[in-house]
């Protein structure tokens, strides 16, 4: 089993359960955190989560291990995040008050965009999911305001240069209504796939073949799909539901 990577020190508190990366990188400046018996100050530490000993308030902090894990359907205009400091809308406020765990996202969406997102309790499953060896590819459907000729969909399948570097396709499929070869259509709708979560990453690989994208809905990660999910509403996902993210792709995506 591979090792996991480096995490930043405010990130594995707050995957922990202890409380929010904001309040974290209080807890760090104040000295109230201790790294392998010393305490530490600075808000950017990285540490190894297997090996390096965290200590708050004399215990040692843990990863949890439960695969408490819910999927969401996130509205569009809604921050993926937990709190926001100018009291926009957020995940917390579509959270079930039921819900006793304290849950935290795995990626985001950007405020524009709406679809799956996941959350968890559980920092081994989060960095799982996200960590890029595992390779689970993200599906999105998106409306653009012009077709893609096939030299277009190819460079994205290629790969474009965007900010952090080169980002590729896993596959570029046309749907319902949107006609191979830029003929002109009502609408235009592809689904896309990528295996990255940069930031507005889909928005900005279109650019580069210019292209606007009018709206964007993430549909399914790995073999785990959104399907009748109503927008703003949660469920719990089972094992065999988490398993699904892990579904190897086969070049096709999850409708």
């Amino acid at each position: 089993m591979k090792s996991q990577a480096p995490m930043r020190l405010n990130r594995f508190i707050a995957q922990a359960g202890i409380c929010s990366r904001r309040k974290a990188d209080e807890l760090i400046e104040s000295g109230l955190i201790r790294v392998n018996g010393k305490k530490v100050f600075e808000l950017g530490r990285k540490i190894d989560p297997e090996n390096d000993s965290v200590i708050y308030r004399n215990k040692k902090v843990q990863l949890k291990d439960e695969n408490i894990c819910y999927a969401l359907h996130k509205p569009r205009q809604v921050l993926s995040t937990m709190d926001d400091p100018e009291d926009r809308p957020c995940l917390t406020d579509l959270i079930d008050k039921k819900i006793k765990v304290r849950l935290f996202p795995i990626g985001r969406l950007d405020w524009d965009s709406e679809g799956l997102i996941l959350l968890t309790d559980s920092g081994n499953l989060s960095q799982k999911i996200a960590h890029p060896s595992s390779k689970v590819v993200k599906t999105y459907l998106i409306k653009i305001d012009r077709p893609l000729n096939q030299d277009r969909i190819d460079k994205l399948l290629r790969g474009v240069t965007i900010p952090g570097g080169k980002a590729k396709a896993e596959f570029v499929l046309p749907q319902k209504g949107t006609v191979r070869g830029g003929q002109k259509t009502k609408h235009y709708w592809y689904k896309i796939g990528i295996t990255e979560g940069r930031n507005r990453q889909i928005r900005k690989m279109l650019e580069k073949v210019h292209r606007d994208v009018l709206r964007l809905k993430r549909t399914s990660i790995g073999g785990l799909r959104l399907g009748t999910l109503k927008s703003g509403h949660m469920k719990q996902l089972d094992n065999t539901d988490i398993q699904k993210i892990f579904k190897k792709f086969e070049g096709k995506p999850s409708s």
